[in-house]
């Protein structure tokens, strides 16, 4: 698989507090053969730690997909995702948002607000395994964005 970028592995920021998807999506990417870091944070407060390099965080690498659950602890997904893409530095940064709402509101209001795609968890884990190689493979084959500090 390659990755987002021509000059190195993709840098990818899992936003997600079920350690079971966790799991399964790191499963999911070693069988793939899936060779970018990936990084997990549990809720939208470590999501913007990460993201703007605060605390323990400051030595964090600037992701080049973001991998967004919309049920987290505290604030959720679609505050976070609204700060994402209201912020110069960030809003570049593809957003695909993976969650378990198949609520058509939900939907709407995550590409109001610049998700790149809503991918609907889907509950049989054959298809879970389908679903994440298609949409991250998709993005990380395909899609090609500058590295932080490239012209």
């Amino acid at each position: 698989m390659s990755s987002l970028t021509s000059s190195g592995p993709a840098e990818i920021l899992l936003v997600e507090d079920n350690p079971g998807d966790v799991r399964l999506i790191r499963e999911t990417f070693r069988d793939i053969g899936l060779r970018n870091r990936v990084y997990v944070v549990s809720d939208a407060v470590a999501a913007q730690a990460f993201l703007r390099r605060e605390g323990k965080y400051s030595d964090a690498p600037r992701p080049d997909l973001i991998l967004l659950d919309l049920s987290l602890p505290g604030k959720d997904g679609l505050e976070l995702l609204a700060q994402i893409k209201t912020d110069g530095g960030l809003k570049r940064i593809p957003v695909v948002v993976l969650t378990s709402s198949a609520n058509a509101e939900d939907m709407r209001k995550a590409y109001d607000l610049g998700a790149n795609s809503y991918i609907t968890k889907p509950v049989g884990l054959e298809e879970f395994f389908t679903v994440v190689e298609s949409v991250v493979g998709s993005w990380l084959s395909t899609w090609k964005l500058p590295r932080e500090g490239e012209g």
